[in-house]
């Protein structure tokens, strides 16, 4: 089980307010699967929500104790029926995201044509192109600049 300080606590439960719960265990309880869609959710987002049904505190608290030292996960807050629980992204993950939207990617257009079937083709695109509603590729424009910086010269 990860510990954390108050003060890192305090952040999470905050950054977790606007979250929505992505697993939600039921009556059939921790099983191997529901465990397997919380580490999931932990590697991918690294703060999550759990949703409990059930009337049982007991039991939601042994879940949450269950989660987290099997999966190696911060408790950051059981407030009710959910479970806020906390474990660090990998960095591996974080530099593969990092470089997200740089460079050539592959687009798959779609033009209808008529009666017959659809014509697919896959295009590498650059980072400052984009592809219209109508399959084209254009060019992102130079941003203009405002009369009162062209007359100061910047």
């Amino acid at each position: 089980m990860l510990n954390l300080t108050p003060a890192q606590r305090s952040e999470l439960r905050a950054e977790a307010h606007g979250l929505s719960p992505i697993v939600l265990i039921g009556e059939a309880g921790l099983t191997p699967a529901v465990m397997k869609e919380i580490d999931a959710g932990l590697n991918s987002h690294g703060l999550i929500k759990v949703r409990v049904f059930g009337d049982e505190r007991e039991v939601r608290i042994q879940y949450y104790e269950q989660i987290c030292s099997e999966l190696r996960a911060a408790p950051v807050q059981h407030i009710g029926k959910l479970l806020v629980l906390y474990r660090p992204q990998k960095e591996v993950e974080k530099e593969r995201s990092a470089t997200r939207g740089k460079g050539m990617r592959e687009v798959t257009i779609v033009k209808p044509s008529g009666i017959k079937k659809p014509t697919v083709t896959k295009v590498m695109v650059k980072g400052n192109e984009r592809v219209t509603f109508g399959g084209n590729i254009k060019r992102a424009k130079v941003r203009q600049t405002s009369k009162k910086k062209r007359a100061l010269g910047e």
